[in-house]
Parts: structure tokens; C-alpha cells; sequence
């Protein structure tokens, strides 16, 4: 059984992909050729977003972000502890000061009720301008935008939405990528839409950012290469990739689909199973994207004894994040402490991931789930 079955998708479309990559092993384009454009006319109009810009990685999507907002120094940018590090650590590397916000227990996404209060709290210091709020579209579910960008409206705040687990997601009848002013995914090969290797884009529907974007994607590139208006990055999205990306974005729709039916029967079969977990929640008007099926257990050593019995059925299993981010060591400069962020630990001691993608079959999600209930 595989943890994400990269390999049931190519054989669908493995004869797409060969002819895909022919055509640019024929033209030679492969930096900024043409299936790069066309891959970004056709994910602007999936995700209902007017500009589209393709990247090297996530990483680069959330840094290129950043970087046309001009944050920097002396700039507070506030995002959750409980994602993948590069979140908080573009923030960083810009020389901006993330500031950490709980999560919501059910969600897992930054609680729009604690931001408020942490927007304040950065005001009455005095130390930092709050400028961006960053929530993260964890596992695949949309954060609650509605809310935050209500609270960023009232504080005059950018939200740059990390939807780097969420391509597929949709909230309130609007796709993820499209929830903020600017919105960011990732490529990478285990997402709901992965290439081959690394990959990224970033989404907005202003004219003026999307120009300053393409010029920071190519080190701040003026009217030629050799005119550099801005410092920027080397942050251009391969063609090759976008090759592929072009033949698995046909699948998208049909394997969000089956996403939904994947989890939908995860959450039948552990309800029926009685094991001690709690299954992941879907508020009404959101879709997840179901980038991870992550289920909790009731304490830390818990978790370790349902990990046990899957490894003992042979089953993969994955734990995302079990140390939360002002936990790292990379950030013990702000000088955070365990508490701090309760909500957060918890989840990163008692949350775990199962087995996930669209060709999931049934039988195997019955074998997971009887393994989870020690049969």
C-alpha cells in the first residue's frame, strides 16, 4: 500500500506526459517556454484567479509574495505555528518578525478569534508594523477567510493565503489560491496537483502586483534581462515541469472528486470502527482538497500505538508536525516556550496521517482502519 500512489495517476496519463515533454525536448525551450504561459492561463481560470505566475517551488511562491508586498525589517507578519516550516521561514528570511497565532482545534488553521488580539498586542508594543496575515490552508481545508479578511480589512492588512496543500480546496463557493490578495501553492510531487520535482505559483487579481511579480521571479527584471529594476530571485518554474503539470492538470477535477469519496468512507469506516480517534472536520461551505487524511488521537502515547499497529499491517503512516514552529530551533531568537501556543502542541503530539490519494481503494482503507482498531 502507498502512503500517496504517484504511480496509479502516470499510468493514465503516462503516454500524455512522454508527448507533453517531447514538445519541448523539440522546441528547446526549457526555461520560460511556452507551456509555461499556457499552464498559467489555464490554473488562473481553474482557480478563478485574473493573474497567475509560475514558480521554482512553494517556497519561492510565498518568498515572491512577500517580496512584492516590499515586507521586510521591522514588519510583523502573522501566521500559524502548526504547518511546514517554510511559511515562517520566508518571513524570516526577509527579515520580517513572524508572529504566531493558535490554531483552532478542529480545524487546525489559524483562529481568527486569537489573530485580533495578536494584531493588538504587536500595536500596543510598538516594536513592529503589522503588515500581512499569512493563514495556511492546512491538509488541504481552507482557513476561514471570511473572518480574516475582515480582520485585515479593519487593520489594513494584506492576507497572503498559503495554499500550498489546498489546490483543489474551495471555500464558500471560491477556489483556494483565490481567498486573499495574494495566493500561493506548491508543485511539489505529493501535493493534489505535484509535478515531477519542485515547483510553485503564486495567484492575484491586481494588474499592477502581478507586473512587479514576473520582474522579481527573473532578479527583478526590467524591460530586458540585462535592466534590473528590483532585487529579486531566480525563482522561474522549469518547463519541464510545466509540462507535466499541463497533462496531470486534466485529472485535477475527476481526482477531486475522488478525494471526497476517499475521505467520505475514511470517516464511515473510523466512526463504525470504535478506535479512540477523532476524524477530521469539514465546516458546511468548505471542500478540502484532502492533501493529507489526518486523523487524532487522545494523547501523544496514543498515537505512538496506533502508528505501531500500522506498521505492524505493513501500512505507511506520517506525522505532520510534530514539533510546531516557535518550537525550532531556527526561531529561538524570539523567544518563544512550550505553552505558548497549547493548541498548536497538541495537535503536533497527537495528530497523524493515513494513507491518501484518489486511487485509494476501498479494501485497503478497510485494512487501514481495522489495523487502527487492532483487528
Amino acid at each position: 500500500m502507498q502512503f500517496i500512489d504517484l504511480k496509479a495517476q502516470q499510468q493514465l496519463i503516462r503516454q500524455k506526459i512522454e508527448d507533453n515533454i517531447k514538445k519541448v525536448l523539440d522546441h528547446g525551450r526549457y526555461i520560460m517556454g511556452p507551456e509555461i504561459g499556457e499552464l498559467e492561463e489555464k490554473l488562473a481560470a481553474y482557480v478563478g484567479s485574473k493573474h497567475a505566475m509560475g514558480c521554482a517551488s512553494g517556497t519561492d511562491a510565498l518568498m515572491l509574495a512577500l517580496l512584492a508586498l516590499e515586507i521586510g525589517p521591522g514588519d510583523a507578519v502573522f501566521t500559524s505555528p502548526f504547518t511546514f516550516f517554510a511559511t515562517g521561514e520566508v518571513i524570516a528570511l526577509l527579515g520580517a518578525t513572524p508572529v504566531f497565532v493558535d490554531i483552532d482545534p478542529v480545524t487546525f488553521n489559524l483562529d481568527p478569534a486569537l489573530l485580533a488580539s495578536a494584531i493588538a498586542a504587536v500595536q500596543e508594543r510598538g516594536d513592529l508594523e503589522p503588515r500581512v496575515i499569512m493563514p495556511v490552508d492546512l491538509f488541504g481545508l481552507p482557513a476561514d477567510y471570511d473572518a480574516i479578511n475582515r480582520i485585515a480589512d479593519e487593520h489594513n492588512l494584506a492576507v497572503v493565503e498559503d495554499a500550498a496543500q489546498a489546490m483543489g480546496g474551495e471555500y464558500q463557493g471560491k477556489m483556494a489560491c483565490a481567498l486573499g490578495k495574494l495566493g500561493c501553492t506548491s508543485f511539489f510531487p505529493a501535493k493534489p496537483l505535484g509535478g515531477y520535482g519542485d515547483g510553485g505559483m503564486v495567484f492575484c487579481d491586481d494588474d499592477d502586483l502581478d507586473r512587479v511579480l514576473r520582474s522579481l521571479r527573473v532578479h527583478g527584471q526590467g524591460e530586458d534581462k540585462y535592466d534590473n529594476v528590483r532585487l529579486g530571485i531566480n525563482g522561474r518554474l522549469d518547463t519541464m515541469q510545466a509540462a507535466v503539470l499541463l497533462a496531470k492538470l486534466e485529472l485535477l477535477p475527476g481526482e477531486m472528486k475522488a478525494r471526497q469519496e476517499v475521505a467520505a468512507r475514511y470517516a464511515e469506516l473510523i466512526a463504525a470502527s470504535g478506535a479512540a480517534l477523532t476524524a477530521p472536520t469539514v465546516p458546511s461551505g468548505y471542500a478540502s482538497a484532502w492533501a493529507q487524511y489526518s486523523v487524532m488521537a487522545e494523547s501523544q502515547t496514543a498515537r505512538g500505538e496506533f502508528l505501531e499497529r500500522l506498521k505492524a499491517a505493513g501500512i505507511p503512516s506520517a506525522i505532520y508536525y510534530p514539533k510546531p514552529l516557535h518550537l525550532q530551533t531556527a526561531f529561538a531568537y524570539l523567544g518563544h516556550q512550550a505553552g505558548d501556543f497549547p493548541l498548536s502542541e497538541s495537535a503536533g503530539e497527537r495528530v497523524f496521517s493515513l494513507p491518501m490519494h484518489p486511487y485509494l481503494a476501498a479494501g485497503d482503507q478497510e485494512k487501514v482502519v481495522a489495523a487502527l482498531a487492532g483487528k
